[in-house]
């Protein structure tokens, strides 16, 4: 079992940064606009590392592969979890109106409810932690071209 002190803090931290950049937006008017949202992946991706990062310190030499996976992809988890709560709360309790501008964005000749942009929005960040932990642990994993693996080959 990995250690979840670093996944929860990091997490909580990039949902903070997600939720603020989100508010950011809004106040411009511009959170209904789905093109600002690519620069969510830049701040999933700069939490993701830092999580890493630390859980790679916190270990040492006692670092393994897939426990660094696991506390990568958790804090994408836990990021996520907690924006979507916020975000649900803000499409339906703070701006209910949100969702309607959102949707004008498209095509409105299909009904689209709170559930199906929550499951999108859960979607969207749930991917983006498993492609990112996927993607990081290519950096630690550990290299097969040593001496001692050269005198495997046939």
């Amino acid at each position: 079992m990995i250690n979840l002190k670093i996944p929860i803090l990091y997490g909580i931290g990039v949902a903070i940064a997600l939720i603020a950049y989100f508010l950011i937006l809004s106040i411009f008017g511009l959170h209904v606009n789905p093109l600002y949202s690519i620069f969510n992946g830049v701040i999933m991706a700069v939490g993701l590392f830092l999580s890493l990062k630390a859980y790679r310190k916190s270990k040492g030499n006692k670092f393994k592969y897939q426990k660094g996976f696991s506390a990568v992809f958790l804090t994408g988890v836990n990021a996520t979890i907690i924006f979507l709560i916020f975000f649900a709360f803000y499409a339906t309790e703070l701006n209910p109106g949100f969702l309607d501008q959102l949707i004008s964005m498209w095509a409105t000749f299909y009904s689209t409810d709170i559930a199906s942009v929550l499951f999108t929005v859960a979607l969207m960040g749930f991917s983006t932690s498993i492609v990112l932990a996927l993607t990081y642990m290519q950096l630690y994993k550990n290299s097969w071209n040593t001496k001692e693996s050269k005198k495997h080959t046939l």
